[in-house]
């Protein structure tokens, strides 16, 4: 079931960046826009308030944890997930597909859905299609996604591909089993690195109308230039009239080459993460504040912005907080780079309305020097996304 509360208009083409305004039952979001995570129903240590202050308009959370604890009757009692954490603006939840990925040998995966044993306490539990999309519903939020199976593309293209049908047949379940005409559906394109999976997947999510598409199966370890091309690959693939959402994506410079490819939505606990492991972003790349050169660095990590954390310390005090370990630390560093993404986007979309978004992504990406590569994948290889 469509729903009568969600809408899409593309507003503005740049090349094949786009410009739009999506619609939901708790407000518009202008895009291309990025979802700060609220995996459990809060953005790591910041308040709702702090959250609209640095600019964000839509949330992530996800069905996985918030099942598990504190649970789907707890929310549901309540009123909702918007109720429950007091956000005012729009959520989307991940199925927890992504979460049963990284469970390894604690899960069992079948055509009926998949059986897992709980990280926190061991209970085994089965998520199916069917209720996953049913707590989701629940939780009332504003956009839910398909439960999905997701397979790194370095596993083999023959089980990236058994991997791609099943995900293919719970689409069509999830599609069958969603009812909420308050809430929009999301189905997710899998197929890993191979532009012939990933057409037969787009052909076939896309042929069940779904009210936005995601690309799924990305950023789980192949090399960026791969994660380029599939999502260039992808623009001729899904609807031009519906959101396109890159799931799991968040480097500022992955961003910015994402939406020169025609992607409108991204999720990342990545600003999150490294801003608690003293990692911050700048407009050329990102620092170590726990760096001794920054033990006595008076002055804001950057002049020009406005964030909170910039307009009222100094680095060497962000710097003093990490070495002593109080908690104000991850508190303002994940404020600062929740700011500077909400600025990338905010100018993203600005400069695709002036058509001059080319000349803007050449100039930061320009100046913006990424993680190195084998650092990269060797990191997000051992960090577990639960």
């Amino acid at each position: 079931m469509s729903s009568s509360k969600f809408g899409f208009k593309l507003i503005k083409l740049d090349g094949k960046a786009r410009q739009g305004i999506m619609q939901t039952r708790h407000g518009a979001v202008l895009t291309p826009a990025f979802m700060p995570v609220a995996t459990q129903g809060s953005v790591k240590s910041l308040s709702p308030t702090e959250l609209t202050e640095v600019g964000a308009h839509i949330i992530l959370s996800n069905a996985y944890h918030l099942y598990l604890r504190p649970g789907i009757d707890l929310i549901e009692d309540i009123g909702g997930l918007h109720n429950f954490m007091n956000w005012k603006g729009p959520i989307l939840t991940d199925s927890g597909g992504y979460q049963v990925f990284s469970l390894g040998s604690l899960i069992d995966l079948n055509d009926e859905g998949v059986t897992f044993r709980s990280h926190i306490d061991g209970t085994r539990h089965l998520f199916t299609p069917e209720n996953s999309i049913s707590y989701q519903e629940r939780l009332g939020v504003d956009i839910a996604m398909c439960l999905d199976q997701l397979v790194a593309s370095n596993k083999g293209k023959e089980l990236v591909k058994n991997a791609m049908q099943r995900t293919h047949k719970w689409a069509e379940r999830c599609k069958t089993a969603h009812s909420s005409s308050q809430q929009a559906l999301f189905g997710i394109v899998q197929g890993g690195v191979s532009k012939t999976l990933r057409e037969q997947s787009a052909q076939f999510i896309t042929n069940l109308e779904f009210d936005g598409y995601a690309i799924g199966g990305l950023a789980v370890g192949e090399t960026k230039s791969d994660m380029y091309k599939i999502i260039d690959y992808m623009d001729n693939l899904l609807p031009r009239t519906t959101p396109r959402y890159l799931m799991g994506v968040g480097s500022p410079e992955d961003i910015v080459h994402s939406v020169m490819r025609g992607v409108d939505l991204f999720d990342c606990v990545l600003p999150t993460r490294v801003a608690r492991n003293g990692a911050l972003f700048t407009q050329t790349g990102r620092v170590d504040i726990m760096a001794p050169k920054y033990k006595r660095w008076f002055k804001p990590l950057e002049e020009d912005c406005v964030c909170y954390t910039c307009q009222n310390f100094t680095v060497a005090y962000i710097h003093h907080l990490f070495k002593s370990r109080e908690l104000l630390a991850p508190r303002l560093a994940t404020i600062h780079n929740l700011k500077f993404i909400m600025g990338l986007m905010k100018n993203i979309r600005s400069h695709i309305a002036e058509g001059t978004f080319q000349s803007y992504s050449q100039d930061f990406l320009g100046k913006y020097t990424p993680t190195n590569e084998t650092s990269r994948l060797f990191h997000k290889n051992r960090l577990s996304p639960i």
